[in-house]
């Protein structure tokens, strides 16, 4: 990733919030989610691929001391917001919409290339997104979906944390989700719009449709911490699309 490129990752948020992603009008168990475009960190990536920590079992990811949330319905399937190759639980009152960057014809054709950029990260693009506003939170469960590859799920996940701007303290770990091996990292990002650090968390697994990458951000550290028991009812609860 360029420098010019984790500058505009920094810049463009505020310009997101006045970008209206198309979206699924239906879903199963949740309604379709109010605004909001991809959000994404600051500055330019300082950490390389292979950066971080590398650790097994998932009690060494720091998350699992955290209660999944109540249920509020599941994503992923056939009528539901988001068309995806896996399915998951989402957490009561959050709601998901399909994510795309057809942005149309009257944004400045230099800010829609920015955005447009934005959308993928690593080998994945941005394909879904379940808002947090409707269950109290600023945050958002993000979706990535790639190609089919040879890639497994640390290879995939070290690549999307590689093209995140700013990243320092990535620990990696060896996970189960569902009956899928995965891989889950928590790592440092920094909040442009605060101007300070904020953690971050993501898990990868690879099908048979490609790789599939969960993202947790927030506003800021506090927020992402709220929000932890949506991240980890997700990965409880996700399985292969039948």
């Amino acid at each position: 990733m360029t420098r010019a490129r984790g500058a505009a990752r920094g810049l463009i948020p505020a310009a997101l919030a006045a970008v209206t992603l198309a979206g699924c009008s239906s879903s199963t168990g949740a309604g379709d989610g109010g605004p909001g475009g991809p959000a994404v960190s600051s500055t330019p990536a300082q950490a390389p691929a292979g950066a971080g920590a590398e650790k097994t079992g998932a009690d060494e990811a720091g998350a699992d001391a955290t209660k999944a949330a109540e249920k509020g319905g599941r994503v992923g399937g056939a009528g539901s917001a988001c068309d995806l190759p896996v399915t998951f639980d989402i957490a009561a009152h959050w709601k998901p919409r399909g994510a795309s960057m057809d942005l149309g014809s009257g944004l400045d054709p230099e800010l829609a290339e920015e955005l447009a950029d934005l959308a993928e990260q690593g080998t994945v693009k941005v394909v879904c997104e379940i808002d947090a506003k409707p269950a109290g939170n600023i945050g958002f469960l993000r979706v990535w979906r790639g190609e089919a590859s040879e890639d497994d799920p640390r290879a995939v996940l070290k690549a999307f944390v590689a093209d995140a701007p700013n990243v320092s303290e990535a620990v990696y770990t060896q996970v189960t989700v569902g009956a899928l091996a995965a891989a889950e990292v928590g790592y440092t990002g920094h909040s442009e719009l605060l101007d300070e650090p904020k953690k971050e968390r993501a898990f990868a697994v690879v099908t048979p449709d490609g790789p599939v990458v969960v993202h947790l951000g927030g506003m800021d550290s506090e927020e992402h911490v709220a929000m932890l028991p949506a991240f980890e009812l997700a990965k409880k609860t996700l399985e292969l699309r039948r």
